[in-house]
């Protein structure tokens, strides 16, 4: 007996009648039925009007057939990796500053490995990135950001990716109005 067990596993109701074949609607009551054939264990479900026509099952049972929800579409939400792609891909110059970002935090997460650096004649460099699970090449320009810039292409990244920017304590200048 314990083979026939083993060979048992969870069915969920089926869409339609074992014995008629008409599709079940939402929520109609439908008759189940665990049927032991040929040495392993069977379900069958059928509709009332089938039901009453056979009843050999080893146990039965009434149940309701729920169609399954509808998914509802999800916006997903922005990642590193995907933000960056999406920049990449509309190549607006402005995003020069916030591409290079996304790059290092991605670097750092250890999704992409920088595989080499080239000077460019206006005294940027350009870093070549490979994914290290898919082997795509990205060319990343690092626009030498000073550390006063770095925190407002950081605070940018964290609102697109849906966060808050960071709170830094006010300066003389901003206590003046100055």
């Amino acid at each position: 007996m314990r083979d026939q067990r083993e060979q048992w596993s969870v069915r969920k109701c089926a869409a339609a009648c074992g014995g008629c074949e008409k599709a079940f609607v939402h929520e109609e009551v439908v008759i189940s039925e665990l049927q032991f054939q040929d040495g392993s264990y069977h379900r069958v479900d059928r509709c009332d009007a089938c039901a009453v026509k056979s009843s050999d099952g080893i146990s039965v049972w009434k149940t309701q057939f729920l169609l399954p929800p509808v998914e509802e579409e999800m916006v997903p939400k922005e990642n590193v990796e995907s933000l960056l792609r999406k920049r990449m891909r509309e190549e607006q110059p402005e995003d020069r500053d916030l591409i290079f970002i996304l790059a290092v935090m991605l670097e750092r997460k250890r999704i992409l490995s920088e595989r080499g650096v080239q000077p460019l004649a206006d005294g940027f460099k350009m870093r070549v990135y490979e994914h290290r699970k898919t082997k795509e090449s990205f060319t990343v320009t690092d626009p030498g950001l000073r550390l006063d810039e770095l925190e407002q292409v950081q605070d940018e990244v964290a609102i697109l990716l849906g966060g808050q920017p960071r709170s830094r304590p006010a300066t003389e200048a901003d206590a003046s109005g100055s």
